[in-house]
């Protein structure tokens, strides 16, 4: 989810790459998950989020969404979150009752993130650590890489990237023909269109960056025709 802010009022510390270190140790958050509360439709996912989901529970895009995962539109383009309990105590749909992390080990990006955000500039990104976002007191300095836990970090970084600048490129069409009349059916089937390219169609269990990558070229190649031009 895009944050239009002045990295100076979040963030007292530098930018940072995953090989720096940065004050994230939290002792696997015991104790406390107030992350994991309140967040709303906050927690995004992205198509490596979703391919891990579901080899982790087993199970196909269409079997979360409800309960546990919800469409939202997130700057004109609808894409899934994870869903929070209904009622006053909102609360991830994988929180068990002791307070923890039921998907812990294929938990989305976002929470694999916190308390670090991203910022994008000139076709990258640097992480960042975000001020007084943790409730969790005597942070530790680790390296970031190992505070994620992400196997092939580079890999992903660049799948983050990638993916960063498509939908960036699908919000500016989006934008564009919502600032025309009648244009509303060529807005619904552009995300259609998105959500069963990235979302609904399961990915090959062995290799999701190469599969990612093939229909990312069809996609780019997809809006890049003379209709969507500008």
């Amino acid at each position: 989810m895009k944050r239009e802010v002045n990295i100076k009022d979040i963030t007292e510390d530098k930018l940072l790459s995953c090989n720096d270190m940065a004050k994230v140790g939290c002792g696997d958050c015991k104790g406390c998950h107030s992350c994991c509360e309140g967040m709303g439709e906050s927690i995004v996912l992205d198509p490596y989020d979703v391919y891990n989901l579901t080899t982790g529970l087993q199970c196909d895009f269409p079997a979360l969404l409800g309960d546990k995962v919800q469409l939202n539109v997130v700057d004109g383009i609808i894409l899934p979150n994870i869903a929070m309990t209904a009622g006053n105590e909102e609360r991830c749909h994988f929180l068990d009752a002791e307070g923890r992390c039921s998907i812990h080990s294929f938990r989305p990006g976002i929470c694999r993130l916190f308390p670090l955000g991203r910022i994008y500039e000139n076709g990258t990104f640097k992480y960042f650590v975000l001020s007084d976002e943790c409730k969790k007191e005597n942070r530790t300095k680790v390296k970031i890489k190992s505070f994620l836990g992400i196997p092939n970090i580079k890999d992903y970084e660049q799948f983050v990237t990638r993916w960063h600048y498509f939908l960036k490129k699908i919000e500016d069409i989006i934008c564009r023909y919502m600032q025309e009349d009648g244009n509303e059916t060529v807005i619904r089937d552009i995300n259609m269109w998105i959500l069963n390219m990235f979302y609904l169609t399961s990915y090959a269990k062995e290799n999701f960056f190469e599969d990612f990558y093939e229909r990312l070229e069809l996609a780019e190649k997809k809006f890049a025709e003379e209709n969507y031009a500008k």
